[in-house]
């Protein structure tokens, strides 16, 4: 089933996820008020912010996020309590995904006031590629600041040892 293949990859997103933040985490205490440690916090909420807007756009989620998509000044506590929420939102409709849904047309206005129409199988493929560009964006922003950048490529999570 094409859908359990978008299952299995919003569980690794949520590893990865959780990695990240840990990886905000890392960042030492006196080097959180750097632009590069709140750019990559921002960034993740940006994160968090664009998967509401894409459960509001499915019809799952009654509202969009109350700061669009360029939320900022947040505190990383905050961002991760977001993300946690808005993850397990979308593990709840994902569990119910079907490969009929996959080809589901949906119609939606976008923040540049054009209005657009994608299937869901599209609109599931962006969220995962959207995270994936952001993480390494953030690793970066990471490292700057005087973190450990997490290590969330997609063969590190499903690889498997041999003998």
């Amino acid at each position: 089933m094409l859908a359990d293949r978008y299952r299995r990859w919003f569980d690794y997103e949520r590893d990865a996820h959780a990695k990240v933040v840990a990886s905000l985490e890392s960042v030492p205490a006196d080097r959180r008020a750097t632009p590069e440690f709140r750019r990559a916090v921002d960034i993740l909420e940006h994160v968090a912010g664009a998967r509401r807007v894409w459960l509001y756009r499915l019809g799952v989620a009654a509202s969009p996020p109350a700061g669009g998509l360029a939320p900022s000044g947040a505190g990383l506590a905050e961002v991760a309590a977001r993300l946690a929420d808005v993850q397990a939102e979308w593990a709840a409709y994902l569990a119910r995904l079907t490969d009929a849904d996959l080809d589901r047309v949906v119609e939606y206005q976008s923040y540049d006031a054009g209005r657009f129409k994608n299937r869901v199988e599209d609109i599931l493929t962006q969220l995962f590629g959207h995270s994936w560009y952001h993480r390494g964006q953030i690793a970066m922003l990471v490292r700057a600041a005087g973190g450990e950048p997490a290590v969330t490529d997609l063969i590190y999570w499903c690889r498997e040892p041999v003998g």
